[in-house]
């Protein structure tokens, strides 16, 4: 059987990745497991493993990859197809993982992150973020795992004050638990707790990425977000719509400076830490951020103004700013290089 071949965009970007200067060593003959692999970020962290691999003939790590869908992840990875260093285990992660393998490094990264299924599904929502971060601390116990990666998010910190904006890893600001859409910031709030406590007191070594907007190649085009509608629109040829004043400050990431981030606290992190992974840079209004992609290709689409939000299964956020302080996770290494126009051309075409 051939494999499918991988989109230029992609192999540009986990070719970048796997040539990053990280202690890639430590992974020699390890066995990584990732909950969630399917997912969007996760899943460029499963293939750009594999394309590690690739380029360290002596590297030989194994990936895990846990998913709740067999179907979509022989599609999401058919380009490894038949690979001896890929192999699945189809489960929810809410139950209890069981395997016989050692399992060297933990990465939880399953969780709804739309809004869309926060409206539609929060109790699922909490639950991969509740039970299933439980369910794979013991499991990273039992096996003496080396290290416990979390996958949070930069909705934890809620509506930080004008005064701590940027927002470091120790500023939180409102959160209102009775929310519908809180279901999702206070689960990955108390995933963290739950983390800290496993590492205080059974020495689990956890480490924490809170992702802020990220975006590349492989995002669902249909999840709601609004930069996931601009994409949508101009792949298929329609007008960006707008379902605000587009006010909204937001910071976006494209998605190989964020994998290269999130390998930098796996691989360097302090234990029992969180660590922002966010682009500081690449800071702009959702106004200003459709217009830009319609610059970048203006026969496709143009800005319609103010239309009223049609769907109901979305809940916005009441965030009008949302901009990390990297100043952490550059102490590690680490820093984001793609500009928006950048990513978000590579991020269009990969779909065309």
């Amino acid at each position: 059987m051939t494999t499918p071949a991988r989109h230029r965009i992609i192999e540009e970007d986990l070719a970048l990745i796997a040539g990053a200067d990280l202690p890639w060593h430590l992974l020699q003959k390890k066995t990584v497991l990732i909950s969630g692999a399917n997912g969007f970020l996760p899943a460029y962290m499963v293939e750009a493993l594999l394309r590690r691999n690739e380029v360290e003939n002596g590297l030989q790590v194994k990936v895990i990859a846990l998913v709740r869908n067999q179907e979509k992840a022989f599609t999401r990875f058919a380009s490894y197809h038949g690979r001896h260093d890929l192999d699945f285990i189809v489960q929810d992660v809410c139950e209890p993982v069981v395997t016989d393998r050692k399992v060297d490094y933990v990465i939880h990264a399953a969780s709804p992150a739309s809004p869309k299924q926060f409206g539609l599904d929060p109790v699922g929502t909490m639950a991969a973020n509740l039970q299933g971060t439980q369910n794979l601390l013991r499991f990273a116990k039992e096996l003496e795992a080396e290290r416990f990666l979390l996958f949070s998010s930069g909705e934890v910190y809620g509506e930080v004050s004008a005064a701590n904006i940027p927002t470091k890893e120790d500023a939180f600001g409102y959160l209102n638990p009775t929310a519908l859409r809180s279901c999702y910031a206070e689960s990955k709030r108390a995933a963290e707790s739950l983390c800290v406590a496993w590492f205080h007191q059974h020495k689990v070594p956890v480490v924490i990425v809170r992702p802020f907007h990220t975006y590349g190649p492989g995002m669902d085009l249909e999840d709601g977000r609004v930069f996931s509608d601009f994409v949508a629109d101009i792949v298929h040829g329609r007008d960006i719509v707008m379902k605000s004043d587009g006010s909204a400050r937001r910071a976006f990431c494209y998605l190989a400076d964020a994998t290269m981030g999130f390998f930098t606290v796996l691989l360097k992190g302090e234990n029992g830490e969180a660590y922002n992974v966010g682009n500081d840079q690449a800071e702009v209004t959702i106004m200003d951020l459709a217009h830009c992609l319609a610059r970048l290709f203006p026969r496709k689409t143009q800005v319609i103004p103010n239309a009223p939000n049609q769907c109901s299964t979305y809940l916005p956020s009441t965030v009008s700013r949302n901009l990390p302080d990297i100043s952490k996770i550059c102490a590690l290494g680490w820093l984001p290089t793609t500009s928006i126009e950048t990513g978000f051309r590579r991020t269009i075409e990969s779909f065309l």
